[in-house]
């Protein structure tokens, strides 16, 4: 079939490599690795979902030339070392019978390194730490940094020797080459430090030593960030300059941006709009007449199109939306893109897990990331009727879930809409990305024939009955907590007045002014529910406060979205109160008490009550006293069970395959 994106699906030769489409999986780590720092099967796994799924080039997760010095993560994978290659090659031999080309990057960690996981004192250009609050690293003197260029060489000849198609040199992102490389990490007197060029030098060393070791035909792949979007540091018009010192021996120049200090831009906040980085690209791209590569939230199609088609980039870069969405590339091209998982960067499984928590990665709209829809080719060996109350994301991945491998269900929903909670949250207009995930399921379930979904349908034990159900998905979600604190059931969304839940503060969205210069506004709760009310007023010119009783704002978010907070609340002049607890809601004031034990009033134009969400599940004790003597199984997931985030509702959803697999139906 012959797509209607014909640019994403011309074939590109660089050197001796042709890729079959112009999507490239970037690398990301996963945590995925042995502790040895060897390739797991995992990862085989992992990849060979994407190369199935049609991508054209996969670079694979930095790789240590020189560890436990240059390593990053607990359990990266290393090509220092000659034993390293076997598992690497099944990898290579693995990804490219599914006709994808792959290539591996290469890096040294540097200062964003910690000792705590290597051992010794994390390295750098100078003594600067690679973020705020970070270590102090050791400056590399001349021989260790020319001995590092060389590993760099030595890596990248084991790289062609595993089979990969092209190698990727890191030298972006806060990584050692981006230490030397920024005035904000490099402040050395000698011939590695002061002018653009002495700043070039180490990379153009690693350049020429990778050439040297893989010879003229082999791809080169140099990642930079292009714009580091922090005070003092390189801008793009610098990379520009810089990039003159670097172009040799260049094939193809990766277009990314951001530092540790500005990981939203590194890692694309969710309100930053499809594409939003190609302007980067197409700057390099213009000047040195080499092929770029252009990423950044890409996740329509018809944006990556445009892209291509003005020849702001020759490749497109996507990321976490291949780990949401590993068959991108194959629904587009044949014609399925209304069936696609967007990535909503939610920045929680991938990055959250990963940078955040040190998990392997994990995605919020993918519950399967290794094993891709496998579970599909299961079918129910015996009728079974499975019966969801609540047509949220988690009680819609149950459904969707449960009706593939052939039960019969079906979806209740009081409201006369599905989507739950994350429809009601994308209305805010910084999280409209957010619907992609509610509409993706309702897609799914509307194309399900044994499915009936019932809107606008409140649930009963009776209603429940008629259906026979052999298992019972509670899935009735969340509602705002509001904890019994004088003036809350007084003030709180009342019609007319100024105190609002999110809820509330949904419901009028639409009705708050552009301009709110002299307007107060406090939010009570500093948690993610509060800071959304934050960001959608801050920068509207209102004066804002936020009120947290623990001694930290933002506690628990991923490192992205904390990043992001923290930048707006800074620029905005938000008024931050920890330790400070709430003790009455006035009709247009809180009153709170502050650490040192004193109480004063908020005043406000715009008061929000955000204390986070609890678990509501009106139906679910009576559907337990009337089950408890029969063979019915009684799920409850979701918030219905604990207010949590959707990413433990979807995977909650999609292990009703564990339950059918206990009760023996599969």
């Amino acid at each position: 079939m012959k797509s209607k994106y014909s640019h994403i699906f011309e074939p590109l030769t660089v050197q001796r490599m042709t890729m079959k489409n112009r999507i490239v999986m970037m690398p990301m780590g996963t945590n995925y690795g042995e502790q040895n720092g060897e390739m797991s099967f995992l990862h085989i796994n992992y990849y060979e979902q994407r190369a199935k799924g049609g991508t054209g080039l996969i670079i694979v997760e930095n790789a240590s030339v020189d560890s436990p010095q240059g390593s990053n993560g607990t359990t990266q994978i290393r090509i220092d070392k000659d034993n390293y290659i076997p598992r690497l090659f099944m990898l290579c031999e693995t990804v490219h019978k599914h006709g994808a080309c792959i290539a591996l990057q290469i890096n040294h960690a540097g200062a964003s390194a910690m000792s705590s996981r290597i051992g010794m004192q994390p390295v750098s250009a100078s003594n600067i730490p690679s973020k705020a609050g970070g270590e102090i690293p050791r400056p590399l003197e001349k021989e260790e940094i020319e001995y590092i260029a060389k590993k760099y060489g030595e890596a990248a000849k084991r790289v062609q020797t595993a089979g990969f198609d092209a190698v990727e040199i890191h030298a972006g992102h806060s990584y050692l080459i981006s230490q030397f490389l920024s005035p904000l990490t490099n402040d050395r007197t000698d011939e590695f430090g002061g002018s653009m060029e002495n700043r070039t030098r180490f990379c153009r060393m690693i350049i020429d030593e990778v050439r040297k070791q893989v010879g003229p035909a082999f791809p080169i792949i140099l990642r930079l960030s292009a714009d580091e979007f922090m005070e003092g540091g390189n801008t793009l018009d610098d990379t520009l300059k810089y990039l003159e010192y670097l172009n040799e021996g260049v094939d193809i120049f990766d277009v990314s941006c951001g530092l540790n200090g500005s990981i939203q831009f590194q890692i694309d906040a969710n309100y930053l709009p499809d594409g939003w980085r190609s302007y980067m690209a197409k700057a390099v791209k213009e000047k040195f007449g080499k092929p770029c590569i252009a990423m950044g939230n890409m996740r329509d199609p018809a944006v990556v199109e445009d892209i291509l088609a003005r020849g702001d980039a020759d490749l497109i870069g996507m990321g976490r939306g291949l780990i949401a969405e590993p068959e991108w590339v194959n629904k587009v091209q044949y014609g399925h893109e209304d069936d696609l998982r967007k990535c909503i960067s939610c920045n929680i499984g991938c990055a959250g897990h990963r940078i955040g928590i040190n998990r392997p990665i994990r995605c919020t709209v993918n519950p399967a990331v290794n094993k891709g829809a496998d579970y599909i080719k299961k079918h129910i060996n015996k009728p079974c009727n499975v019966v969801v109350i609540g047509g949220g994301t988690a009680g819609l991945e149950a459904a969707c879930t449960a009706a593939e491998v052939g039960c019969t269900t079906f979806l209740l929903e009081k409201k006369p809409y599905l989507g739950g909670l994350a429809a009601e949250i994308s209305k805010i207009p910084d999280k409209k990305r957010l619907s992609d995930f509610p509409n993706y399921l309702i897609h799914r379930a509307g194309k399900l024939k044994n499915l009936y979904t019932f809107t606008g349908t409140e649930a009963n034990v009776d209603l429940v009955k008629n259906f026979k159900p052999d298992i019972i998905v509670n899935a009735t979600g969340s509602n705002p907590l509001l904890p019994p604190i004088k003036g809350v059931d007084q003030y709180v969304d009342k019609e007319g007045g100024k105190v609002c839940s999110i809820l509330g503060m949904i419901a009028r969205v639409n009705d708050y002014p552009e301009d709110l210069k002299g307007k107060k506004v406090v939010v009570i709760g500093g948690g993610a529910v509060g800071l959304d009310v934050v960001e959608f007023f801050a920068p509207r010119g209102a004066d804002t406060s936020i009120v947290e009783m623990m001694p930290a704002i933002g506690n628990g978010l991923d490192p992205v979205t904390k990043a992001d907070t923290t930048t707006l609340m800074k620029k905005h002049d938000v008024h931050q109160y920890v330790n400070t607890r709430l003790l009455e809601v006035k009709a247009d004031s809180f009153l709170v008490e502050t650490p040192d034990g004193k109480q004063t009033d908020l005043d406000f134009d715009y008061g929000f009550v955000c204390l986070g969400m609890r678990a509501h599940n009106p139906l679910l004790d009576a559907l337990n006293k009337e089950y408890a003597s029969s063979n019915v199984e009684i799920l409850n997931i979701g918030d219905s069970m604990r207010a949590r985030r959707i990413i433990e509702g979807t995977e909650e959803g999609r292990n009703i395959l564990n339950t059918l697999d206990k009760l023996g139906y599969l």
